[in-house]
C-alpha cells in the first residue's frame, strides 16, 4: 500500500515504519450495533465504510496522512457470513482508496456486532494541527454542508425508507483527508477538529482546549438539503472539518474540490457570557447550548 507497514498480518505484532522526520498518529473508534448502526437500515458495506471513515476523519483533523488500520470484531454466533463479507468489502474499499493497509486485528463472539477500529497515521514533526491553538480574532470555517447525516437519521427514525446510496453522507461519509493535508501544508489553521458530534459540541472542544470563546452567525452556516439549522448545529456525524484561521490569512473558497465557508469568530473567554454564542436572523445574540445528537433515540 504505502510502504509504512514493514510487517503486517501473520505475526504477533505489526511493525510500522513512519517516514524519517515524522510523528505517529493513533486514533481508535468503536462501532456498536443498535447504537451506531442498525442492520435493518445500514447495509454491511456501509457499516464497514463508516467504521473506517470515523478513524480516517480523525487523522484528517490533525492534518495527517493515514498509514494502517487494525480491526477487532465481536460477532454474534448466528450472524451470516455474507454480512461479514459485506462489512469487510466496504471497509477495504475505503482503505484501498486512501492507501491504508489492514495490518492486524482480532475476532471474537459477542451478543451484538461490535467493531473496534484503530487507525494510524503520520505527520511531519511538530506540524500536527491541535484543538488548542485557536486565538482571539481567528475566523471559524467549516467544509462542506452540515446536518445531512442527521437529516437522514431523522427520516429513518420516523419510519421512512431511504435507499443507502454511495453519495449519501450518512451511509458513506467522506473523510476530508485531502483538505486536512492542504490546510497543514499551507499552515492555514491554528486549530482543527472533525465534526462527529455537531458544531455545538465540537467547537466547544476547541474553545475549551484553547481557553477561548466563539460567536457563530446563523445565516452563514452551510446547511445540507435534507437538514435545517438545528440539525446542522447539533446533528453530528458529518465528518466535515471545523477549523480556525488567523484574521489576515486568505482561505480559498474551495479546497481539494470541497466548499469552505466562514461561519464565525473566536474571542477571548471574557468576551461572551458563554463559551459559544450565535447571532440569529433576528439580530439577537443568544447562547448556543451543547446538544450533540443521541443516536437512535431521537433526542438531543
Amino acid at each position: 500500500m504505502n510502504g509504512a507497514v514493514k510487517t503486517g498480518i501473520g505475526d504477533d505484532c505489526a511493525i510500522l515504519r513512519p517516514k524519517s522526520g515524522f510523528e505517529l498518529l493513533v486514533t481508535t473508534d468503536l462501532c456498536v450495533e443498535n447504537v451506531h448502526f442498525r442492520r435493518a437500515w445500514h447495509p454491511a458495506a456501509a457499516v464497514g465504510h463508516r467504521c473506517l471513515a470515523r478513524g480516517l476523519s480523525d487523522i484528517a483533523a490533525m492534518g495527517g496522512e493515514p498509514l494502517a488500520c487494525f480491526l477487532s470484531l465481536g460477532l454474534p454466533a448466528d450472524l451470516p457470513q455474507a454480512w461479514v463479507n459485506g462489512f469487510l468489502r466496504g471497509l477495504l474499499a475505503l482503505a484501498q482508496r486512501y492507501r491504508v493497509q489492514l495490518a492486524g486485528g482480532d475476532v471474537s463472539s459477542a451478543p451484538q456486532i461490535t467493531a473496534d477500529i484503530v487507525v494510524t497515521g503520520q505527520v511531519p514533526i511538530g506540524t500536527a494541527i491541535l484543538r488548542s491553538g485557536a486565538s482571539p480574532g481567528d475566523r471559524i470555517y467549516v467544509t462542506g454542508a452540515l446536518g445531512g447525516s442527521a437529516g437522514t437519521l431523522k427520516h429513518l427514525l420516523a419510519g421512512n425508507a431511504i435507499k443507502p446510496t454511495k453519495s449519501s453522507p450518512h451511509f458513506y461519509p467522506i473523510p476530508r483527508l485531502e483538505v486536512g493535508d492542504f490546510i497543514r501544508k499551507h499552515r492555514l489553521a491554528n486549530a482543527m477538529i472533525d465534526i462527529s458530534d455537531g458544531i455545538s459540541v465540537d467547537l466547544r472542544h476547541i474553545c475549551e482546549e484553547s481557553g477561548m470563546s466563539a460567536i457563530l452567525v446563523s445565516n452563514k452556516v452551510p446547511i445540507a438539503k435534507n437538514a435545517d439549522l438545528e440539525l446542522a448545529l447539533h446533528g453530528g456525524e458529518d465528518y466535515e472539518l471545523l477549523f480556525t484561521v488567523p484574521k489576515r490569512t486568505k482561505v480559498p473558497a474551495r479546497i481539494a474540490g470541497v466548499t469552505v465557508t466562514e461561519i464565525g469568530e473566536i474571542g477571548y473567554r471574557q468576551d461572551y457570557s458563554s463559551a459559544i454564542q450565535i447571532l440569529g436572523d433576528n439580530g439577537k445574540v443568544t447562547s448556543l447550548p451543547q446538544r450533540g445528537w443521541e443516536h437512535f433515540t431521537g433526542q438531543r
